[in-house]
């Protein structure tokens, strides 16, 4: 079934809000066989009406996000309803709701809020939990004397849209698409390895497979590997991906690296502790942000200054003032301080030149070392990322995460 998707919102064309719906929304679809056709984003006023009239004859189903606020440009509700001939009419459950809503917050009521209780007649409400605007899910040809599509008017705002899609829209696409989806997706991800040397490992084994799409998305220190097809295709494509790439990947799941890490020390009942200047504490950010790290992430140094690697890991000055801040000894000198100060099992240091400024003949922009310690002994590595600040730093995580990795398994 074609499936398209409108973003509304004259503030996603002037980039003061990122969309974040494609990726959310194309992802949750494919379970059920969908894959979106086509993605347009218009800003408020006119626009909307006049894309979703040229849509309507050429989709099954449209996921509509945005406009459906108690604000004088939120017109997506007024816009369909007016293109579909149906009556808005105000429902009394969702205007108590509101007004519970607002009471228990302490707000006052204003009439535009009763705005979103407007529902076009025959329209089912999608409840919206974290939020003021419901849902509204339009079946196909809800007014006979008028063509349309499945229609999903969705909020704009991510933490609204996607509890609703989870709760209420996966049910009724299961309802619409008949039958067992007829292709799947896989997914590897492969950290601090170039996707150009992923593409000569499996990419022309790969592409001998019929019916199989071969697909890749490099970020920063990683590369997402797709494959899409009918299974027996991809258990066959399986099997070159994990014989090609082996150990090299890290999973093939939808989680990033640091949910990897707190699963595998948590199973090994081992801790760790963490001690970055160059990345600024992002190592313990991105830890911190995986439910359960508590169990296994002990202690977080940021020590930028000389001073604090001295004062709070250890560091002998003399080393610091012989070898500089950068350094292979520096970087092990820290990760072993951190893990004697933490009594962590394992401790990961970072040390580098992040840039623009600062950089050397000896120690250009973009070095770096990163240092793994552990009661045996303690390894330091020296890398180069030559790049803006914040790629640097997702870098340097992403290689400092991968050297932890491959010590665990």
């Amino acid at each position: 079934m074609r499936t398209i998707l409108l973003n509304t919102g004259t503030e996603l064309l002037a980039g003061d809000v990122h969309d974040t719906h494609l990726a959310f929304i194309a992802r949750e679809i494919f379970s059920v066989g969908l894959r979106i056709a086509e993605r347009r984003t218009v800003g408020d006023g006119p626009a909307i009406g006049e894309t979703l009239q040229e849509l309507f004859s050429r989709a099954e189903i449209i996921f509509v996000t945005g406009g459906l606020g108690p604000t004088s440009d939120d017109i997506t509700r007024d816009v369909t309803a007016e293109l579909l001939g149906l009556e808005l009419r105000e429902d009394a459950e969702l205007i108590e709701s509101l007004k519970k809503r607002l009471k228990a917050r302490g707000l006052k009521w204003v009439s535009s809020i009763a705005r979103q209780a407007q529902v076009p007649v025959g329209a089912q409400i999608l409840p919206n939990e974290n939020g003021s605007a419901s849902g509204l899910y339009l079946k196909a040809d809800i007014n006979p004397k008028t063509r349309s599509p499945h229609i999903f008017l969705l909020p704009g705002p991510p933490r609204e849209l996607q509890p609703i899609f989870r709760d209420s829209v996966r049910s009724i696409l299961r309802s619409i698409v008949k039958g067992p989806p007829r292709f799947e997706r896989r997914f590897y991800k492969i950290a601090s390895m170039g996707e150009s040397l992923i593409e000569e490992a499996i990419g022309t084994k790969i592409l001998a497979i019929p019916g199989v799409e071969l697909g890749y998305c490099a970020r920063p220190g990683e590369v997402d590997v797709r494959i899409i097809g009918e299974r027996a295709a991809l258990d066959q494509a399986d099997q070159i991906v994990r014989a090609q790439l082996g150990d090299a990947i890290f999973t093939a799941r939808d989680e990033a690296l640091e949910d990897v890490l707190v699963k595998l020390l948590t199973k090994k009942n081992q801790t760790l502790a963490i001690a970055e200047s160059c990345t600024g504490g992002l190592l313990a950010n991105r830890i911190t942000n995986v439910a359960g790290a508590s169990a296994v992430l002990l202690a977080g140094y940021i020590c930028y200054a000389n001073e604090g690697k001295i004062d709070m890991l250890g560091v002998d000055p003399k080393l610091i003032k012989e070898r500089g801040a950068v350094s292979e000894q520096v970087a092990g000198a820290m990760a072993v301080g951190a893990r004697k100060r933490a009594g962590s099992t394992y401790a990961l240091a970072t040390t580098g030149v992040a840039g623009p400024s600062g950089g050397s003949e000896g120690k250009p922009v973009g070095t770096v070392y990163v240092a793994l310690a552990d009661d045996n002994n303690t390894k330091a590595k020296k890398l180069f990322f030559p790049s803006d600040r914040e790629t640097f730093k997702q870098l340097v995580a992403q290689a400092a995460f991968e050297m932890l990795r491959r010590k665990l398994i």
